[in-house]
C-alpha cells in the first residue's frame, strides 16, 4: 500500500473477491445475476460455501444480507447433501438466515434469522419458515403452511394474501438488485465525477461536508471537474 503515495487513503474500489475458485472448480454465475461486492459468491455480507458439495440458486431468488448457505458432507446418514434454493420462480431468503444441506422450492419464504439446519430439510412451494425458526433434520414443510419455533412446528395455514406477498417481495428484491448492480458497475472515474456534481449541488456546504464525501480538491479529476462546474 505504501507505493500508492497520496492515493493511499482515497481508494474507492473494493478489492474484495466476490467469486473464488476451489481448486479446479469455479462458481457459475448467470450474466443477468447480481453478486454484491461484499458478498462471497449474493447480497451484502452473504457467504455461499460450496466447497464439499454443490449449491444451486434458481432464477429470481434473492439471498439477503448476512445469510449463510452451506452444504453437508458428514452427517448421521452418511450422505453428501447439496443445497438447492428455487428453480425458476421467485423466492426470498431473509436477512441472517442459515441454510445447510437443504432444499427450498419455488415461491417459498425463509424468515429473518431462520436456521434450516441438520440436513435434508425440504421447504415446499408457497411455504413459509417464520423469523428465528430452527428446522430439524429431514423435516418437510408442506405447501401453504407456516412453521415457527425452536424446534419448528406447524403454526397455521398461509392466507392467499400472504402467498401473493411472497412472490411480490421477491420481485421487489430482484428489481432492487438491478439498481445495485448498476451502481456497483461504475468505474473509478465515474465515481469521482459524480462526487464533483454532488459537491456542486450542495455548494453551500463546508469543508467538513467535503471530507465526508471524500472530495479532496487535489484528487478531483481536473478535466471533468472544470466542465461540471461550468454547467
Amino acid at each position: 500500500m505504501g507505493s500508492l503515495g497520496s492515493w493511499e487513503s482515497h481508494l474507492q474500489l473494493s478489492r474484495h473477491l466476490t467469486l473464488m475458485n476451489i481448486f479446479d472448480k469455479a462458481p457459475v454465475v448467470d450474466k443477468d445475476a447480481f453478486v454484491a461486492p461484499s458478498a462471497s459468491v449474493v447480497w451484502y455480507g452473504c457467504v455461499l460455501r460450496g466447497d464439499v458439495s454443490s449449491i444451486r440458486i434458481g432464477s429470481g431468488t434473492n439471498i439477503q444480507d448476512n445469510s449463510l448457505v452451506h452444504v453437508a458432507k458428514s452427517n448421521l446418514s452418511g450422505k453428501v447433501l447439496p443445497t438447492m434454493i428455487g428453480d425458476i420462480m421467485l423466492l426470498s431468503v431473509s436477512h441472517s438466515a442459515v441454510l445447510h444441506g437443504c432444499t427450498v422450492e419455488d415461491e417459498a419464504f425463509v424468515g429473518m434469522g431462520a436456521i434450516l439446519l441438520l440436513d435434508g430439510v425440504i421447504v415446499e412451494k408457497n411455504a413459509m419458515v417464520a423469523v428465528g425458526a430452527l428446522v430439524r433434520q429431514n423435516t418437510r414443510i408442506p405447501s401453504g403452511e407456516v412453521w415457527a419455533g425452536n424446534p419448528a412446528k406447524f403454526l397455521r395455514k398461509l392466507t392467499d394474501e400472504e402467498i401473493a406477498f411472497i412472490s411480490q417481495s421477491a420481485a421487489n428484491y430482484t428489481n432492487l438488485a438491478q439498481v445495485h448492480a448498476a451502481e456497483n458497475s461504475k468505474s473509478f472515474d465515474e465515481i469521482e465525477f459524480e462526487k464533483v456534481l454532488l459537491r456542486k449541488k450542495f455548494a453551500r456546504k463546508d469543508e467538513e461536508y467535503d471530507s465526508m464525501l471524500d472530495v479532496v480538491p487535489d484528487n478531483v479529476l481536473p478535466d471533468k471537474a472544470e466542465k461540471a462546474l461550468k454547467k
